[in-house]
C-alpha cells in the first residue's frame, strides 16, 4: 500500500483507548435504560437488531461516572432517532458537571448536533464525569453507547511501590498516575487547566517521571521548549525562579540519565543563564532576583517568605550550576557559582513561620537545617504547605532527620485528597476544607460545602480549580527515593546507594527505572533485625 506523504508530517505517538462508565450519579425519571450504557463499549452504530438503547427525553438529563479521571474525548454512539441536539458538560467533580465550567485551555461545556446512526466526538481534556442533558425543545435522543477515548502516552510503569501500609501505597500509585495525564504533548501542569509548559511546576513532575517511568524524551521536549520560546533576555515564564528550576531540571535529568550528549547541547544556554543569575546575588550575600519574583500562590502575598524561599533556592541553583559547569569542562564558570552559592550561604533570611521558605532554604543549604525543622516544620505540620511546594517540605524534612514527620503528612495531606474522593492529587489542598463539606464524587449535600466549587484562591478559585496537576504527584518520587532508598550517586546510576528507610513499616518492596535496566530493592523489618535483597542490572553499582 501507498504511504501518504503530507508536508510536515509528524506522528502523535500518544494512544487511543476506550473506556465506559460505571456508574450512574443521577438521571431523570423518564430516561430508559441508562443501565445499558454502564461496563460496555460500543463506538460503532447499528441498523438492525440493536441492542437496548437510553433513551433520553427532551429536557431530561443523565450523568456518568468513569470511575477514574482520564484525559481525551467524550465518545457518543447514537441508534436509530430524529436529528437532535445535546448538551455535553465535563467535570472533574460531580459539582462541575453542575455549574459552568471555565473555558480556559480547552472547552468544557457545549450543545452540538448528534447524527442519527452515527458517532459523534467531544473533547479534548480531562475529565472524570459528564453530564447529558437534551435541550426542551429538541427531538429524544437514543444512545446505543457513551464512551471515553482515553488518550495517553502508553508507557510502563517500571518503577513500584508497595509497603504493608494501604494508604502509602494507594498514595504512589496515585502521584504517578496524575502526572501520566499530564505527559501529553508536552508535560502539562494541569491536564484540564494550565495546559501550559510551566518550568517551575515541571521540576516535582520530573522527578516523578523519572522514578515511575524512567522515560527522558518528553522531559528533554519540554525542556527545550520552555528555552526556544524564551528570549535571552527574560526570564523562562517571566518568573526569575522558573528559570532556577530550568537549571535544577537539567542537574537532575543529567544525574538520573547519564545523558552528556545532551547536557552539551545545553551548554550555551545554561552558561549564559547561570550569568545571568550570578549578577542577583547581591554586595551583601543576599538573593536579589528580579519581577516576576515567585515561589508558589501560597507565598503571594508575603514578601518576607518569598525573599527568604527564593534566597535558598537560588544557593541550590548555583550548587547545580557549578557541578553542571565542571562536568562540561567550564571551570571558570563553575568556580564563580561555587564562590556564589557559598555568598548565600553566610546568610539566612528570616523565614517567620512560613514552611515553604524554610524548605528552600533547608535544601538550599541556607542556615540550620533540624533548628528549622523543629521551629517551622513540626508545628502545625499539615498546615502552611501547598500540593506544589509540599514536595520540597517532604524533602526537607527527611533532609533534616525527619522522616517520619515526613509520612505523616503525606497520610494526612495528600491521603486527604483521596478521602475526598480524589483520582489524581489537585492543583492546590488544604485540610480545613474538609470539616463540613462534600467530596468531588458526591451530589450537592445540603447544609455541607463543595470541596471542589466552595474553596480555592488566587488563579485556582471555585470550580477552576484543577483536580489533576502534576506539580501534586512529588510523594511518588519522595517514596521511592526515601523509603525504598534508591538514589544515584554518579551520573545515569553508575552508581547507587540503597539506603531504605521504613519509619515504622515492616515491608517495602518496590523498583526503580535505570538507563541500564530496573533496579529491585525487597525489605523485610523483625523487630531490630533488617533484611535487604537488592537485585541491580549490570552497569549498576551499589557504594
Amino acid at each position: 500500500m501507498r504511504r501518504m506523504n503530507y508536508a510536515g508530517n509528524v506522528a502523535d505517538d500518544r494512544v487511543r483507548r476506550y473506556v465506559p462508565p460505571v456508574r450512574i450519579v443521577r438521571k431523570s425519571d423518564a430516561v430508559e435504560n441508562a443501565e445499558s450504557l454502564l461496563g460496555v463499549v460500543r463506538p460503532q452504530s447499528y441498523l438492525h437488531f440493536n441492542p437496548p438503547q437510553c433513551l433520553i427525553p427532551p429536557g431530561c438529563e443523565l450523568i456518568l461516572d468513569f470511575g477514574v479521571e482520564l484525559h481525551g474525548l467524550l465518545t457518543l454512539t447514537s441508534g436509530m432517532m430524529q436529528n437532535s441536539r445535546i448538551r455535553i458538560t465535563f467535570g472533574e467533580s460531580v459539582s462541575e458537571t453542575l455549574g459552568t465550567p471555565t473555558g480556559d485551555h480547552a472547552v468544557h461545556q457545549g450543545t452540538f448536533p448528534l447524527p442519527r446512526l452515527g458517532t459523534f466526538e467531544f473533547g479534548q481534556s480531562a475529565f472524570r464525569f459528564v453530564r447529558l442533558e437534551v435541550p426542551a425543545e429538541e427531538s429524544e435522543v437514543r444512545l446505543i453507547g457513551v464512551c471515553t477515548t482515553a488518550i495517553y502516552r502508553d508507557w510502563e510503569y517500571r518503577g513500584g511501590f508497595d509497603s504493608d501500609d494501604e494508604r502509602l501505597n494507594r498514595i504512589w500509585q496515585t502521584g504517578a498516575y496524575t502526572v501520566h495525564l499530564n505527559c501529553q504533548e508536552y508535560i502539562y501542569d494541569g491536564v484540564k487547566r494550565d495546559r501550559l509548559v510551566w518550568m517551575g511546576d515541571l521540576y516535582p513532575e520530573v522527578r516523578t517521571i523519572l522514578a515511575a517511568f524512567g522515560e527522558t524524551g518528553l522531559i528533554m521536549k519540554s525542556l527545550d521548549f520552555i528555552r526556544d520560546c524564551t528570549p535571552s533576555d527574560k526570564w523562562m515564564n517571566t518568573a526569575s525562579s522558573y528559570s532556577c528550576w530550568w537549571i535544577i531540571c537539567h542537574y537532575d535529568l543529567y544525574l538520573y540519565s547519564g545523558n552528556i550528549a545532551y547536557l552539551r547541547e545545553q551548554k550555551e544556554a545554561l552558561g549564559d543563564l547561570l550569568c545571568r543569575l550570578l549578577e542577583c546575588v547581591g554586595a551583601d550575600g543576599l538573593e536579589a532576583l528580579t519581577e516576576w519574583r515567585f515561589l508558589d500562590w501560597s507565598t503571594a502575598d508575603n514578601p518576607a517568605a518569598k525573599h527568604a524561599g527564593l534566597h535558598g533556592l537560588l544557593a541550590w541553583t548555583l550548587s547545580c550550576g557549578a557541578m553542571m559547569a565542571a562536568e562540561l569542562g567550564d571551570n571558570g564558570l563553575a568556580e564563580r557559582c561555587r564562590t556564589a552559592a557559598g555568598r548565600l550561604r553566610t546568610q539566612a533570611p528570616d523565614c517567620g513561620d512560613n514552611k515553604i521558605a524554610a524548605a528552600m532554604q533547608m535544601l538550599g543549604g541556607v542556615g540550620d537545617a533540624r533548628a528549622l525543622n523543629e521551629s517551622i516544620m513540626r508545628r502545625n505540620p499539615n498546615s502552611g504547605i501547598s500540593t506544589f511546594y509540599g514536595y520540597f517540605v517532604l524533602q526537607a524534612r527527611a533532609q533534616a532527620g525527619d522522616l517520619g514527620g515526613a509520612l505523616e503528612v503525606i497520610r494526612n495531606y495528600w491521603g486527604g485528597m483521596l478521602d475526598f474522593g480524589g483520582t489524581t492529587f489537585w492543583e492546590d489542598f488544604d485540610l480545613d476544607w474538609t470539616a463540613d463539606s462534600y467530596g468531588i464524587d458526591s451530589l450537592p449535600v445540603p447544609g455541607k460545602k463543595d470541596i471542589h466549587g466552595d474553596f480555592g484562591k488566587h488563579c485556582y478559585q471555585g470550580l477552576r480549580h484543577s483536580l489533576c496537576h502534576g506539580w501534586a504527584g512529588g510523594p511518588t518520587a519522595f517514596l521511592s527515593e526515601k523509603v525504598l532508598g534508591v538514589q544515584p550517586v554518579a551520573p545515569g546510576f553508575r552508581q547507587v546507594r540503597i539506603e531504605p528507610q521504613l519509619c515504622g513499616l515492616t515491608r517495602v518492596d518496590g523498583s526503580f527505572p535505570t538507563p541500564y535496566g530496573d533496579i529491585e530493592v525487597s525489605i523485610r523489618r523483625s523487630g531490630d533485625k533488617i533484611d535487604k535483597k537488592v537485585k541491580l542490572p549490570e552497569g549498576v553499582q551499589e557504594v
